[in-house]
């Protein structure tokens, strides 16, 4: 089983973002996502940055993947998308469905990212006739529903593309054009001040009651929950998931793929460090606890 770096999610300095990925280069994933998926306001990296980075990181032997925004909202980002595709160094990401009618006009295989909505196993059929490679599940999709795919893909005589699964990180929930990071501080989107970047893992938003419950980041709406899959390892082999996704967190993050490259070859299932996924097992993502 294969180990990836995710896309970042959050916003982060420029020389911060830049000195994660050079110090990923030495830990032991074997594929790494490139590129901002949330807000196209966030440039602090622009899309040459990212592509120089992509040629530095691909000279260590890693793969590397161009990811894209989940919600294309203009031309501008339109333009930026044709770039990425355009260069052809690289497999893309593709969270939008403008990301699919490029990459299979351009003759790119593509990653069908969590946002693209893949519920059945005609769907996947139909994307891999455009390029599809490797699918990664959206989040809320656990194993009986993806069994069930795989299962019907093979009945049809379907060849399965590679399996992604998320393992690692806060769940996106949603993508909206509000910005909820600029509405919880009061300020209109388009004069953010990209405050954003005040939080590296995103802001924490309680219930009335002083429960964590979710993380605002820009458009997106995470889980509060770190939600980690690792005891899950064995159904995760059994299932023939070929890839395990790890997202990117402000600290700590190389002990983290330190820990599930053990995992993934270790006799015995790891114990959990993070919070158990209820997607997965077919139940609540979030367990409230009782009042």
């Amino acid at each position: 089983m294969k180990l990836s770096l995710g896309p970042l999610q959050y916003f982060w300095p420029r020389e911060r973002t830049l000195a994660f990925y050079r110090e990923a280069i030495h830990w032991p994933v074997d594929i790494v996502y490139l590129g901002e998926t949330v807000c196209s306001k966030r440039r602090e990296l622009r899309t040459t940055d990212w592509l120089a980075l992509a040629e530095e990181l691909a000279a260590s032997g890693k793969q590397i993947v161009l990811s894209t925004l989940a919600l294309i909202e203009a031309e501008s980002e339109l333009s930026v998308l044709d770039r990425q595709i355009s260069h052809g160094g690289f497999w893309v990401e593709a969270n939008d469905l403008s990301a699919v009618q490029l990459c299979k006009e351009k003759g790119r295989p593509f990653v069908a990212g969590p946002t693209l909505n893949v519920y059945n196993h005609r769907a996947l059929a139909m994307l891999g006739e455009d390029g599809l490679r490797r699918w990664v599940p959206g989040v809320e999709q656990g194993r009986t529903l993806i069994g069930e795919l795989k299962d019907a893909f093979v009945a049809d005589g379907g060849s399965m593309p590679e399996l992604e699964v998320i393992g690692w990180g806060r769940l996106p929930l949603s993508f909206s054009a509000r910005c909820f990071t600029a509405r919880a501080l009061d300020v209109p989107k388009d004069q953010c001040g990209f405050r954003c970047i005040d939080y590296p893992d995103g802001m924490p938003l309680a219930t009335r009651e002083g429960r964590p419950f979710l993380r605002i980041n820009g458009i997106s709406v995470q889980g509060e929950e770190i939600t980690d899959l690792g005891p899950e390892l064995p159904e995760l082999r059994a299932l023939g998931v070929d890839i395990l996704r790890l997202y990117p967190q402000a600290e700590g993050m190389e002990a983290i793929v330190r820990h599930f490259d053990a995992a993934r070859t270790a006799s015995e299932a790891p114990a959990r460090i993070g919070e158990r996924n209820g997607y997965w097992h077919g139940e609540p993502g979030m367990r409230m606890p009782a009042a």
